[in-house]
């Protein structure tokens, strides 16, 4: 009888498992996260528990229940030194062992999780055939935010840590906004890599052909205080050159040549032309703000830089859009908007279109 209610436990669990792959699942594809930058951990230096709950708060407000599997790293560690050996690297192992991406898996990444993707997406087909092991079958990756072309704003606080930064009033009031104080020699960690020169060599020119697709914002949580260091459109901790995938750092309005991020169809002169490798921006919204892209809160229409993209495998996102006419008579522009935004937050719109 203890053998029977045994194994009907086990049989249990295991459709209790099946259960919620098929809910966190987007697209039939297990969905793995990589959080951002947690500006908290450059001092506190949290072990490796307290780093798995910082990444559990992390994705509370939408994504964490939504997921297979989350690759939480301290912000006080290197991308290519201890993120890499200590929380990257056992997370693939696990994930290739119990075939997590055989059939493809989708990595929603937020801030600098776009660089330490990238840096991932470069090295794991490599490491686990070393090691053995089957490379992950990763058919894309859902960028929020992205800071694989790295932030002004660390360039500044890593200057102002060493000693070789002017710092006044307007500059101590964005880097306490942002990182909630002033960091020293000993707090800067991963704003090292975050470095505009220093994530732009990161895995630069990665051999992975994963599509890196982008949503964007170009609103602001600190009311304009981190703008003033960031060039052209920004989320109020990066600019649009990295959450688009420019492949240059330069001042940009847009993540599209024809779109504007309010959604009016009009010739962007300063809009990106030119990606990094497999960058693809698709939704992009003046409202949002960093952290408001993966929150389950609406803050403005979203409209669409591309309506679509695809994934390594053919498989697509899409989104679908309409253009409307705003104004009166000569004074009127016509503006593209993704459906429904209005009443759904930008992560809901991604999750809802790739399911």
């Amino acid at each position: 009888m203890k053998k029977l209610t045994g194994l009907l436990s086990a049989a249990l669990l295991g459709s209790l498992a099946v259960s919620f792959n098929l809910f966190a699942a987007v697209g039939g594809y297990p969905v793995v996260l990589v959080h951002g930058l947690q500006p908290d951990q450059l001092a506190s230096r949290p072990n490796a528990s307290e780093v798995s709950s910082d990444g559990a708060a992390y994705w509370q407000a939408y994504w964490r229940d939504r997921a297979d599997v989350r690759i939480d790293w301290p912000a006080h560690e290197r991308v290519a030194g201890k993120i890499a050996s200590d929380y990257v690297w056992p997370k693939l192992q696990q994930m290739s062992v119990n075939g997590t991406c055989a059939n493809g898996c989708i990595f929603v990444s937020h801030s600098t999780g776009d660089l330490v993707t990238r840096y991932l997406l470069d090295n794991q087909a490599l490491w686990l055939q070393n090691a053995g092991l089957q490379p992950l079958n990763i058919v894309a990756t859902f960028d929020f935010a992205g800071a694989g072309g790295g932030s002004e704003l660390a360039d500044l606080a890593v200057n102002v840590a060493s000693g070789s930064g002017l710092i006044d009033w307007t500059l101590r009031l964005a880097l306490a906004a942002w990182l909630g104080e002033i960091p020293n020699a000993g707090t800067v960690g991963v704003l090292n890599d975050l470095r505009v020169n220093s994530a732009r060599q990161l895995a630069s020119f990665p051999d992975s052909r994963v599509p890196r697709l982008r949503f964007v914002g170009a609103g602001s949580d600190y009311l304009g205080a981190t703008g003033v260091f960031l060039p052209g459109e920004d989320d109020g901790v990066v600019a649009s050159h990295s959450a688009c995938g420019a492949s240059t750092a330069a001042s940009f309005n847009s993540c599209s040549r024809s779109v504007a991020f309010d959604g009016k169809l009009a010739s962007q002169s300063s809009g990106v032309s030119s990606f990094m490798p497999y960058h693809y921006p698709l939704l992009m919204s003046e409202g949002y703000s960093h952290g408001g892209l993966i929150e389950n809160r609406v803050q403005d229409e979203v409209t669409a830089a591309n309506s679509s993209a695809g994934y390594l495998n053919n498989d697509s996102l899409q989104f679908s859009t309409y253009d409307e006419k705003r104004g009166w008579w000569i004074f009127s522009s016509r503006y593209r908007v993704v459906r429904n935004s209005n009443n759904t937050s930008m992560s809901a719109l991604v999750y809802q279109a790739a399911n």
